[in-house]
Formats: C-alpha cells, sequence, structure tokens
C-alpha cells in the first residue's frame, strides 16, 4: 500500500506581530505531520515558541501541546513532529509589541 503525502504552504512572506497564526489546513486522513517554519528576513527582537494548535471545526482552537522555537536568524529553520492531532492543524505564536518575524510556513503530512 503506497501512503499519500502532501506538502502545503500555509504561511507565506507573511511577517507575524503580536498574535499570529498560520492559515488552518484539513489533515484528518494524515496520521503525522512534519511542520518546517523558515525565517525568510532577520527577525527583529527575541522570537518566542511557536505552539502547534488543533480543531474540531477550523474556527475555535485548543493548544495540542508541542512547542518550539521560532528561528532566530534569517533563513533559518526550525520544526516540529506532531500526531494524534484529529482535523484541523495550524501553528500560532504570541510575539510582543517589539518583535516581528517574516516566515514561510511548510506542513508536510503522510
Amino acid at each position: 500500500m503506497l501512503r499519500e503525502s502532501a506538502t502545503v504552504v500555509v504561511a507565506r512572506n507573511e511577517t507575524w506581530r503580536g498574535s499570529a497564526s498560520t492559515e488552518p489546513f484539513e489533515a484528518g486522513w494524515a496520521i503525522e505531520a512534519v511542520i518546517f517554519v523558515r525565517a525568510l528576513k532577520a527577525p527583529i527582537g527575541a522570537m518566542p515558541e511557536v505552539r502547534v494548535e488543533v480543531s474540531p471545526d477550523g474556527i475555535r482552537w485548543l493548544p495540542e501541546g508541542t512547542r518550539f522555537a521560532l528561528p532566530a536568524e534569517e533563513d533559518a529553520m526550525t520544526m516540529a513532529r506532531v500526531s494524534h492531532f484529529g482535523n484541523w492543524l495550524r501553528i500560532a505564536a504570541d510575539l510582543h509589541a517589539d518583535t516581528e518575524l517574516t516566515v514561510l510556513v511548510t506542513m508536510h503530512l503522510k
């Protein structure tokens, strides 16, 4: 049996300030996801952690429990692996007032 896989871009060239999140992605068919965050420009300020969030409907969100660092320099990448996430998946972060990060976020699902 050949497993299905997909790569999706959920944030491209977005500058995150304040409360930020990716577009939600409906991934209930997948067993696992690897999420990559790449800094497209040099970050401004100290980067907080980003959290993985899940949702039953793509509207209301809960933290899944996985947290990981945002990239701390231009062109750096960070990532997380998640499983058992139900149907809807995204990442979100709360950046301080003097902090910003321009991101490319991709999800790799299978």
